[in-house]
């Protein structure tokens, strides 16, 4: 009994590099993702002249999993910060991690992005014109102040200060969280309770839609809310890690399927649902984004329990290219909006030279400068020694 205590103790305790890699591989994707939406026929801020629902079809794989993985890691990370320091102490560094930088780039980062838009819009005048409306601080779209892509900082930082007595209770009470993991032992818990708890959240709120605008986004923060816990609870115990270790290979099996059901019946035929289809379709797409999570859980405690010098390096960098990225994209992708060139040639172009121009501009100035390291949440170079697990803001070393 004792061995097995020491063996949890130091398991929870150690640095988990699988969840380090995840926080790489999302943060990669969510470029890739945004790329797309230039060229296809969901709203977006700028479109390129020729859209096609033809790069839809990729996109409709991660559109399912890509966020609620971010908050599950994002959850998982602050098990680990809270183990490190003070509940004081966490939210005054939650302060510095998440609120400047989200500050720094409603003013310097995201305008650009809303100026750009409202040149394909008609709008004539130069951005030191349009600057000065981000003053008046009217809402976006009326108005030019938004967090746009960044209303992901917003969120984990009101998550974990209102969820912050919860997840202090749940991380003292490891009787109750042992419990949890025996009950969750088996696969039936584990994909279907989950799952119909997801899905009465549909039921009851699924009438406010998705705005990202925290005030009146019920059901987006029912769901995120609930992802973010999630992934802190199943760090309290590694009987989670063990069931998810056990169960990938039929979780992987589910979620084929059902994602190959999705393509065939759905996605590719592009189905107009009405009535019940709609309750079944939403089911089954819940259903299949809990097992890709799941299976990408656990595959990754199987596989990626290691580091090397490219994870060292993309885990600090993660953070100022998430914050940076769109921005750039949207810079780079509106003086070519109707260049004859074909959409696939101009994604592998933006693709390409969104991590270019992200990765130099964190290497040569962000990296470097005290100042920058602060408004893109970096620590300052004297505490970026780690020995265990912290909490992401973005999933990312915090």
């Amino acid at each position: 009994m004792k061995n097995q205590e020491i063996l949890q103790e130091t398991s929870l305790t150690n640095r988990r590099y699988d969840l380090d890699w995840l926080r790489v591989l999302a943060f990669s994707i969510l470029i890739f993702f945004h790329v797309g939406m230039f060229f296809n026929f969901w709203e977006w801020h700028i479109k390129n002249d020729v859209i096609t629902h033809t790069i839809e079809l990729p996109m409709r794989f991660p559109s399912q999993w890509r966020m609620s993985l971010l908050f599950m890691i994002s959850g998982a990370g602050m098990y680990f910060a809270l183990g490190s320091r003070g509940p004081k102490a966490f939210l005054g560094e939650r302060f510095v991690r998440i609120f400047i930088p989200l500050a720094f780039g409603m003013f310097v980062i995201v305008p650009p992005q809303i100026y750009f838009e409202r040149l394909t819009q008609g709008e004539t005048y130069s951005y030191a014109e349009f600057y000065k409306t981000v003053f008046e601080f009217i809402s976006y779209p009326t108005g030019s102040f938004s967090w746009h892509h960044l209303w992901y900082l917003a969120y984990i930082f009101i998550y974990s200060i209102i969820g912050l007595p919860l997840l202090l209770f749940i991380r003292r009470n490891t009787q109750l969280t042992a419990s949890w993991a025996r009950f969750f032992g088996n696969p039936f818990t584990l994909i279907l309770v989950p799952v119909l708890w997801h899905m009465i959240g549909n039921v009851l709120l699924g009438h406010y839609p998705s705005t990202h605008n925290l005030t009146r986004d019920w059901n987006e923060h029912f769901h995120d809310f609930t992802l973010f816990v999630t992934g802190f609870v199943l760090c309290t115990q590694t009987g989670f890690w063990e069931t998810l270790k056990k169960y990938r290979k039929l979780n992987l099996a589910i979620w084929l399927v059902v994602t190959t059901i999705l393509y065939a019946f759905y996605w590719i035929p592009r189905a107009e649902l009405e009535g019940g289809e709609i309750v079944f379709y939403n089911t089954l797409k819940t259903l299949n984004a809990w097992c890709i999570l799941l299976t990408i859980f656990g595959y990754a405690y199987v596989h990626l329990q290691f580091s090397n010098r490219f994870l060292r390096y993309a885990n600090e960098a993660v953070y100022p290219f998430y914050i940076l990225h769109q921005t750039v994209i949207i810079c780079l992708a509106y003086p070519i909006i109707n260049s004859p060139l074909p959409w696939i040639v101009k994604f592998i172009y933006l693709s390409v030279a969104t991590f270019l121009i992200c990765f130099v501009l964190y290497h040569f100035l962000i990296k470097q400068f005290h100042v920058l390291r602060i408004v893109f949440g970096l620590k300052s170079k004297k505490r970026r020694v780690v020995t265990s697990q912290e909490e992401p803001v973005i999933s990312l070393r915090s």
